[in-house]
């Protein structure tokens, strides 16, 4: 019998190699390729820093312990993640020659040394010696000068010297620097070469006195997959902490070394002791070791219109009357955001809207992810300014973004909110706003629960869903929450709320047994689940138990997904797609039943164990009738997307839905419906 069940590591390479295909796919326009092509690697360097960091370290600590699906060892999964790797890398190769030529085509070209010609040479010689000679810092590594110390992503030239005696030497040079482009220009004819090559090719120049033997371009890539909770120290000041922290992340040991030239393997091994990488962790490269300058040849190309997207704005939110408050519209009706499609403001003019009334008590707040210039800061900022009782939780363990919340958590200290950091051994990663309206004796709640982060910026780029409500169970229940976090606790029990650790996985276990109930008594059994990620065994399993009752699934689940479906007697009932597109899928939404029984949730939470049972995550029930028919329109219609759906087979392998019918991109279809809703409003306003 088939495997019901996929690892983990090599499920998320999968979704990768689905980034990966948009950059190969002639549908999508040529610059929108390139910025696939670079999210591929970047993602790709995530992966290494925490996911084979995490193997690395698994390897060393416990060898022998085995994943909880296919039964892998750390060094079995290291060893299928290599190899994948090297093979996807193959094909990322071959994308990035393509590109490259058809972006020649439109006048931009990345030349090297052997395409100039004299003058051009010249050009360059002088734009080398003059500009960046001066601002690099060669070292010959030796007894008195140690092997130096790479920084993570940086690119660096390493190359072979013989001196005048016969000895050979490492010599190593940073190519980095904030003070010259990435990209220099070559005459005036729209090529360009990147100032790594160009420090490569002239690397005699710097090493004078040597004979060059060979040379090459290298980058390490570092494990940041640190436990903030186990290295924490109580008697530290938390933020200061994780300050700290962050510093020694950048100094972690390299888990993947990576060529941009074929060295002799003894220069190859000399790296792998320096920097004490395992030999199968060296990856040579034919593209650059950093794709992020194809953002800028995006720029170059800006006024090709018909080389990108057709353009796209979050659109007016026409549930809202504009020229009236928001929150007494919201104690009218509940109300939903959906974006990208819906632009942010109302949620935004919500938040400025409560820091200015006088009737408003409290704002109560959790945030995980924020813009870098963040108008919702801005306004909790604003509403403490006030002489509003303004509770934050920050949460510092965001991974990646922990600066970012560091500097924020000072702001929104200095302007009078009480700042909490999250709980010991937990990330909060709920997205939970509670304003608290007062006047008299009578008290108004008002709760926003999404599926996304408070953030701007990614509103624009991430599809993600926001409730509001004035409904006073949930308000109850969110109250709860922040007592909790308050308090350095979690919630035990809720009503309403769906609220991880304690009361999410094991009511959605419940609401699966009920559909399984369903089905055995003869009836209608449904399942629809949106989300990211799909991991968690207990779930997983339960699924399974739901497939063989005759409960007919639908997962629509972007990135890793551990669970096979079609697999006859097993997951035959189970139909699994991934949508990859122009914006990144984000929202989570929870379906049970059908009909008027159905129950809809949208929350912050995959069905990760990450995220069940080790993080602070919110689902809220959707109880309007009309943005639970609005959900379910959206869920069917991601389920009918044949332009960028990719379904999962019982081998494991994913292809792109080609049903033969009308052709329907979700995302495009979702932002057409919203610009139709603005432009109808806008002719009524008048």
């Amino acid at each position: 019998m088939k495997n019901v069940f996929m690892n983990r590591e090599l499920s998320w390479l999968k979704f990768n190699e689905r980034v990966l295909e948009e950059a190969e796919r002639e549908c999508v326009p040529l610059c929108e390729r390139l910025s696939f092509a670079s999210i591929y690697q970047s993602n790709l360097d995530e992966f290494f820093m925490v996911r084979v960091g995490s193997l690395t370290d698994q390897m060393e600590v416990d060898p022998d312990s085995r994943e909880n699906k296919t039964n892998m060892t750390a060094k079995e999964q290291l060893k299928a993640v290599i190899a994948r790797v090297g093979e996807l890398n193959e094909r990322k190769n071959k994308i990035y020659a393509d590109l490259m030529k058809k972006i020649a085509e439109q006048g931009v070209a990345l030349v090297d040394f052997s395409k100039l010609t004299a003058e051009e040479n010249s050009q360059l010689e002088q734009y080398f010696l003059n500009q960046i000679a001066p601002l690099l810092s060669p070292m010959v590594v030796g007894k008195r000068q140690p092997f130096p110390f790479l920084k993570n992503k940086d690119i660096y030239a390493a190359v072979v010297l013989e001196s005048k005696n016969s000895k050979e030497k490492l010599g190593v040079i940073s190519c980095g620097s904030e003070v010259f482009p990435r990209l220099i220009k070559v005459g005036s004819t729209g090529k360009y070469m990147l100032s790594e090559e160009l420090i490569l090719h002239y690397v005699p120049k710097i090493f004078k006195g040597y004979t060059v033997k060979s040379k090459s371009l290298i980058r390490v890539t570092r494990n940041a997959d640190i436990d903030a909770d186990a290295l924490y120290d109580e008697d530290l000041d938390y933020r200061e902490f994780m300050a700290d922290l962050i510093k020694k992340r950048k100094r972690l040991a390299p888990v993947r070394l990576e060529l941009s030239r074929q060295l002799d393997n003894n220069i190859v091994d000399l790296l792998c002791k320096q920097l004490e990488v395992n030999k199968k962790s060296v990856f040579r490269n034919s593209t650059p070791l950093d794709l992020s300058f194809l953002f800028q040849i995006q720029d170059i190309l800006r006024q090709k219109t018909e080389l990108f997207y057709k353009k796209r704005v979050p659109q007016r939110f026409t549930a809202f009357d504009d020229n009236k408050p928001i929150l007494p519209q919201i104690k009218k009706k509940d109300r939903l955001l959906s974006y990208p499609f819906d632009s942010i403001k109302p949620f935004i003019n919500m938040l400025r809207e409560a820091a200015d009334d006088k009737n408003v008590v409290s704002i109560k707040m959790t945030l995980y992810r924020v813009a870098k210039h963040s108008e919702v800061v801005e306004a909790l900022c604003e509403a403490a300014e006030n002489g509003k009782d303004v509770l934050v939780l920050v949460e510092l363990k965001a991974r990646f973004d922990e600066e970012n919340n560091i500097e924020w958590s000072r702001r929104l200290e200095k302007a009078g909110c009480t700042v909490i950091y999250g709980l010991e051994g937990y990330k909060v990663h709920s997205k939970l706003c509670l304003i608290t309206k007062r006047s008299g004796t009578k008290t108004e709640y008002y709760t926003q629960i999404g599926t996304g982060n408070y953030n701007e910026k990614t509103s624009r780029l991430y599809t993600d869903l926001s409730v509001m409500t004035c409904n006073k169970d949930i308000a109850k229940d969110a109250i709860d929450v922040f007592n909790a976090l308050a308090s350095d606790d979690t919630v035990k029990s809720v009503d309403k709320l769906l609220v991880a650790p304690n009361c999410l996985q094991n009511k959605v276990l419940d609401m699966i047994d009920e559909q399984i109930a369903i089905a055995q008594s003869g009836g209608e059994g449904y399942i629809g689940v949106k989300i990211n990620s799909l991991t968690d065994k207990k779930i997983i399993d339960r699924f399974i138990e739901a497939s063989r009752a005759g409960v007919k699934i639908d997962l629509v689940v972007r990135g890793i997904c551990c669970l096979i479906p079609g697999v006859e007697g097993e997951t035959d009932n189970i139909r699994i797609i991934s949508i990859v597109g122009r914006f990144l899928e984000h929202s989570r939404i929870y379906m049970f039943g059908k009909g008027e029984e159905r129950k809809i949730y949208i929350a912050s939470a995959d069905f990760m164990t990450r995220n069940t049972l080790r993080r602070v995550e919110v689902a809220t029930p959707i109880l309007d009738e009309d943005i639970k028919a609005q959900i379910s329109m959206m869920f069917d219609k991601m389920l009918a997307d044949n332009c960028q759906a990719r379904e999962l087979d019982s081998d494991g392998e994913y292809t792109l839905v080609s049903d033969g019918k009308e052709p329907l991109n979700s995302q495009e279809f979702f932002y057409d419906l919203a610009y139709e809703r603005a432009s109808k409003a806008e002719v009524e306003d008048k």
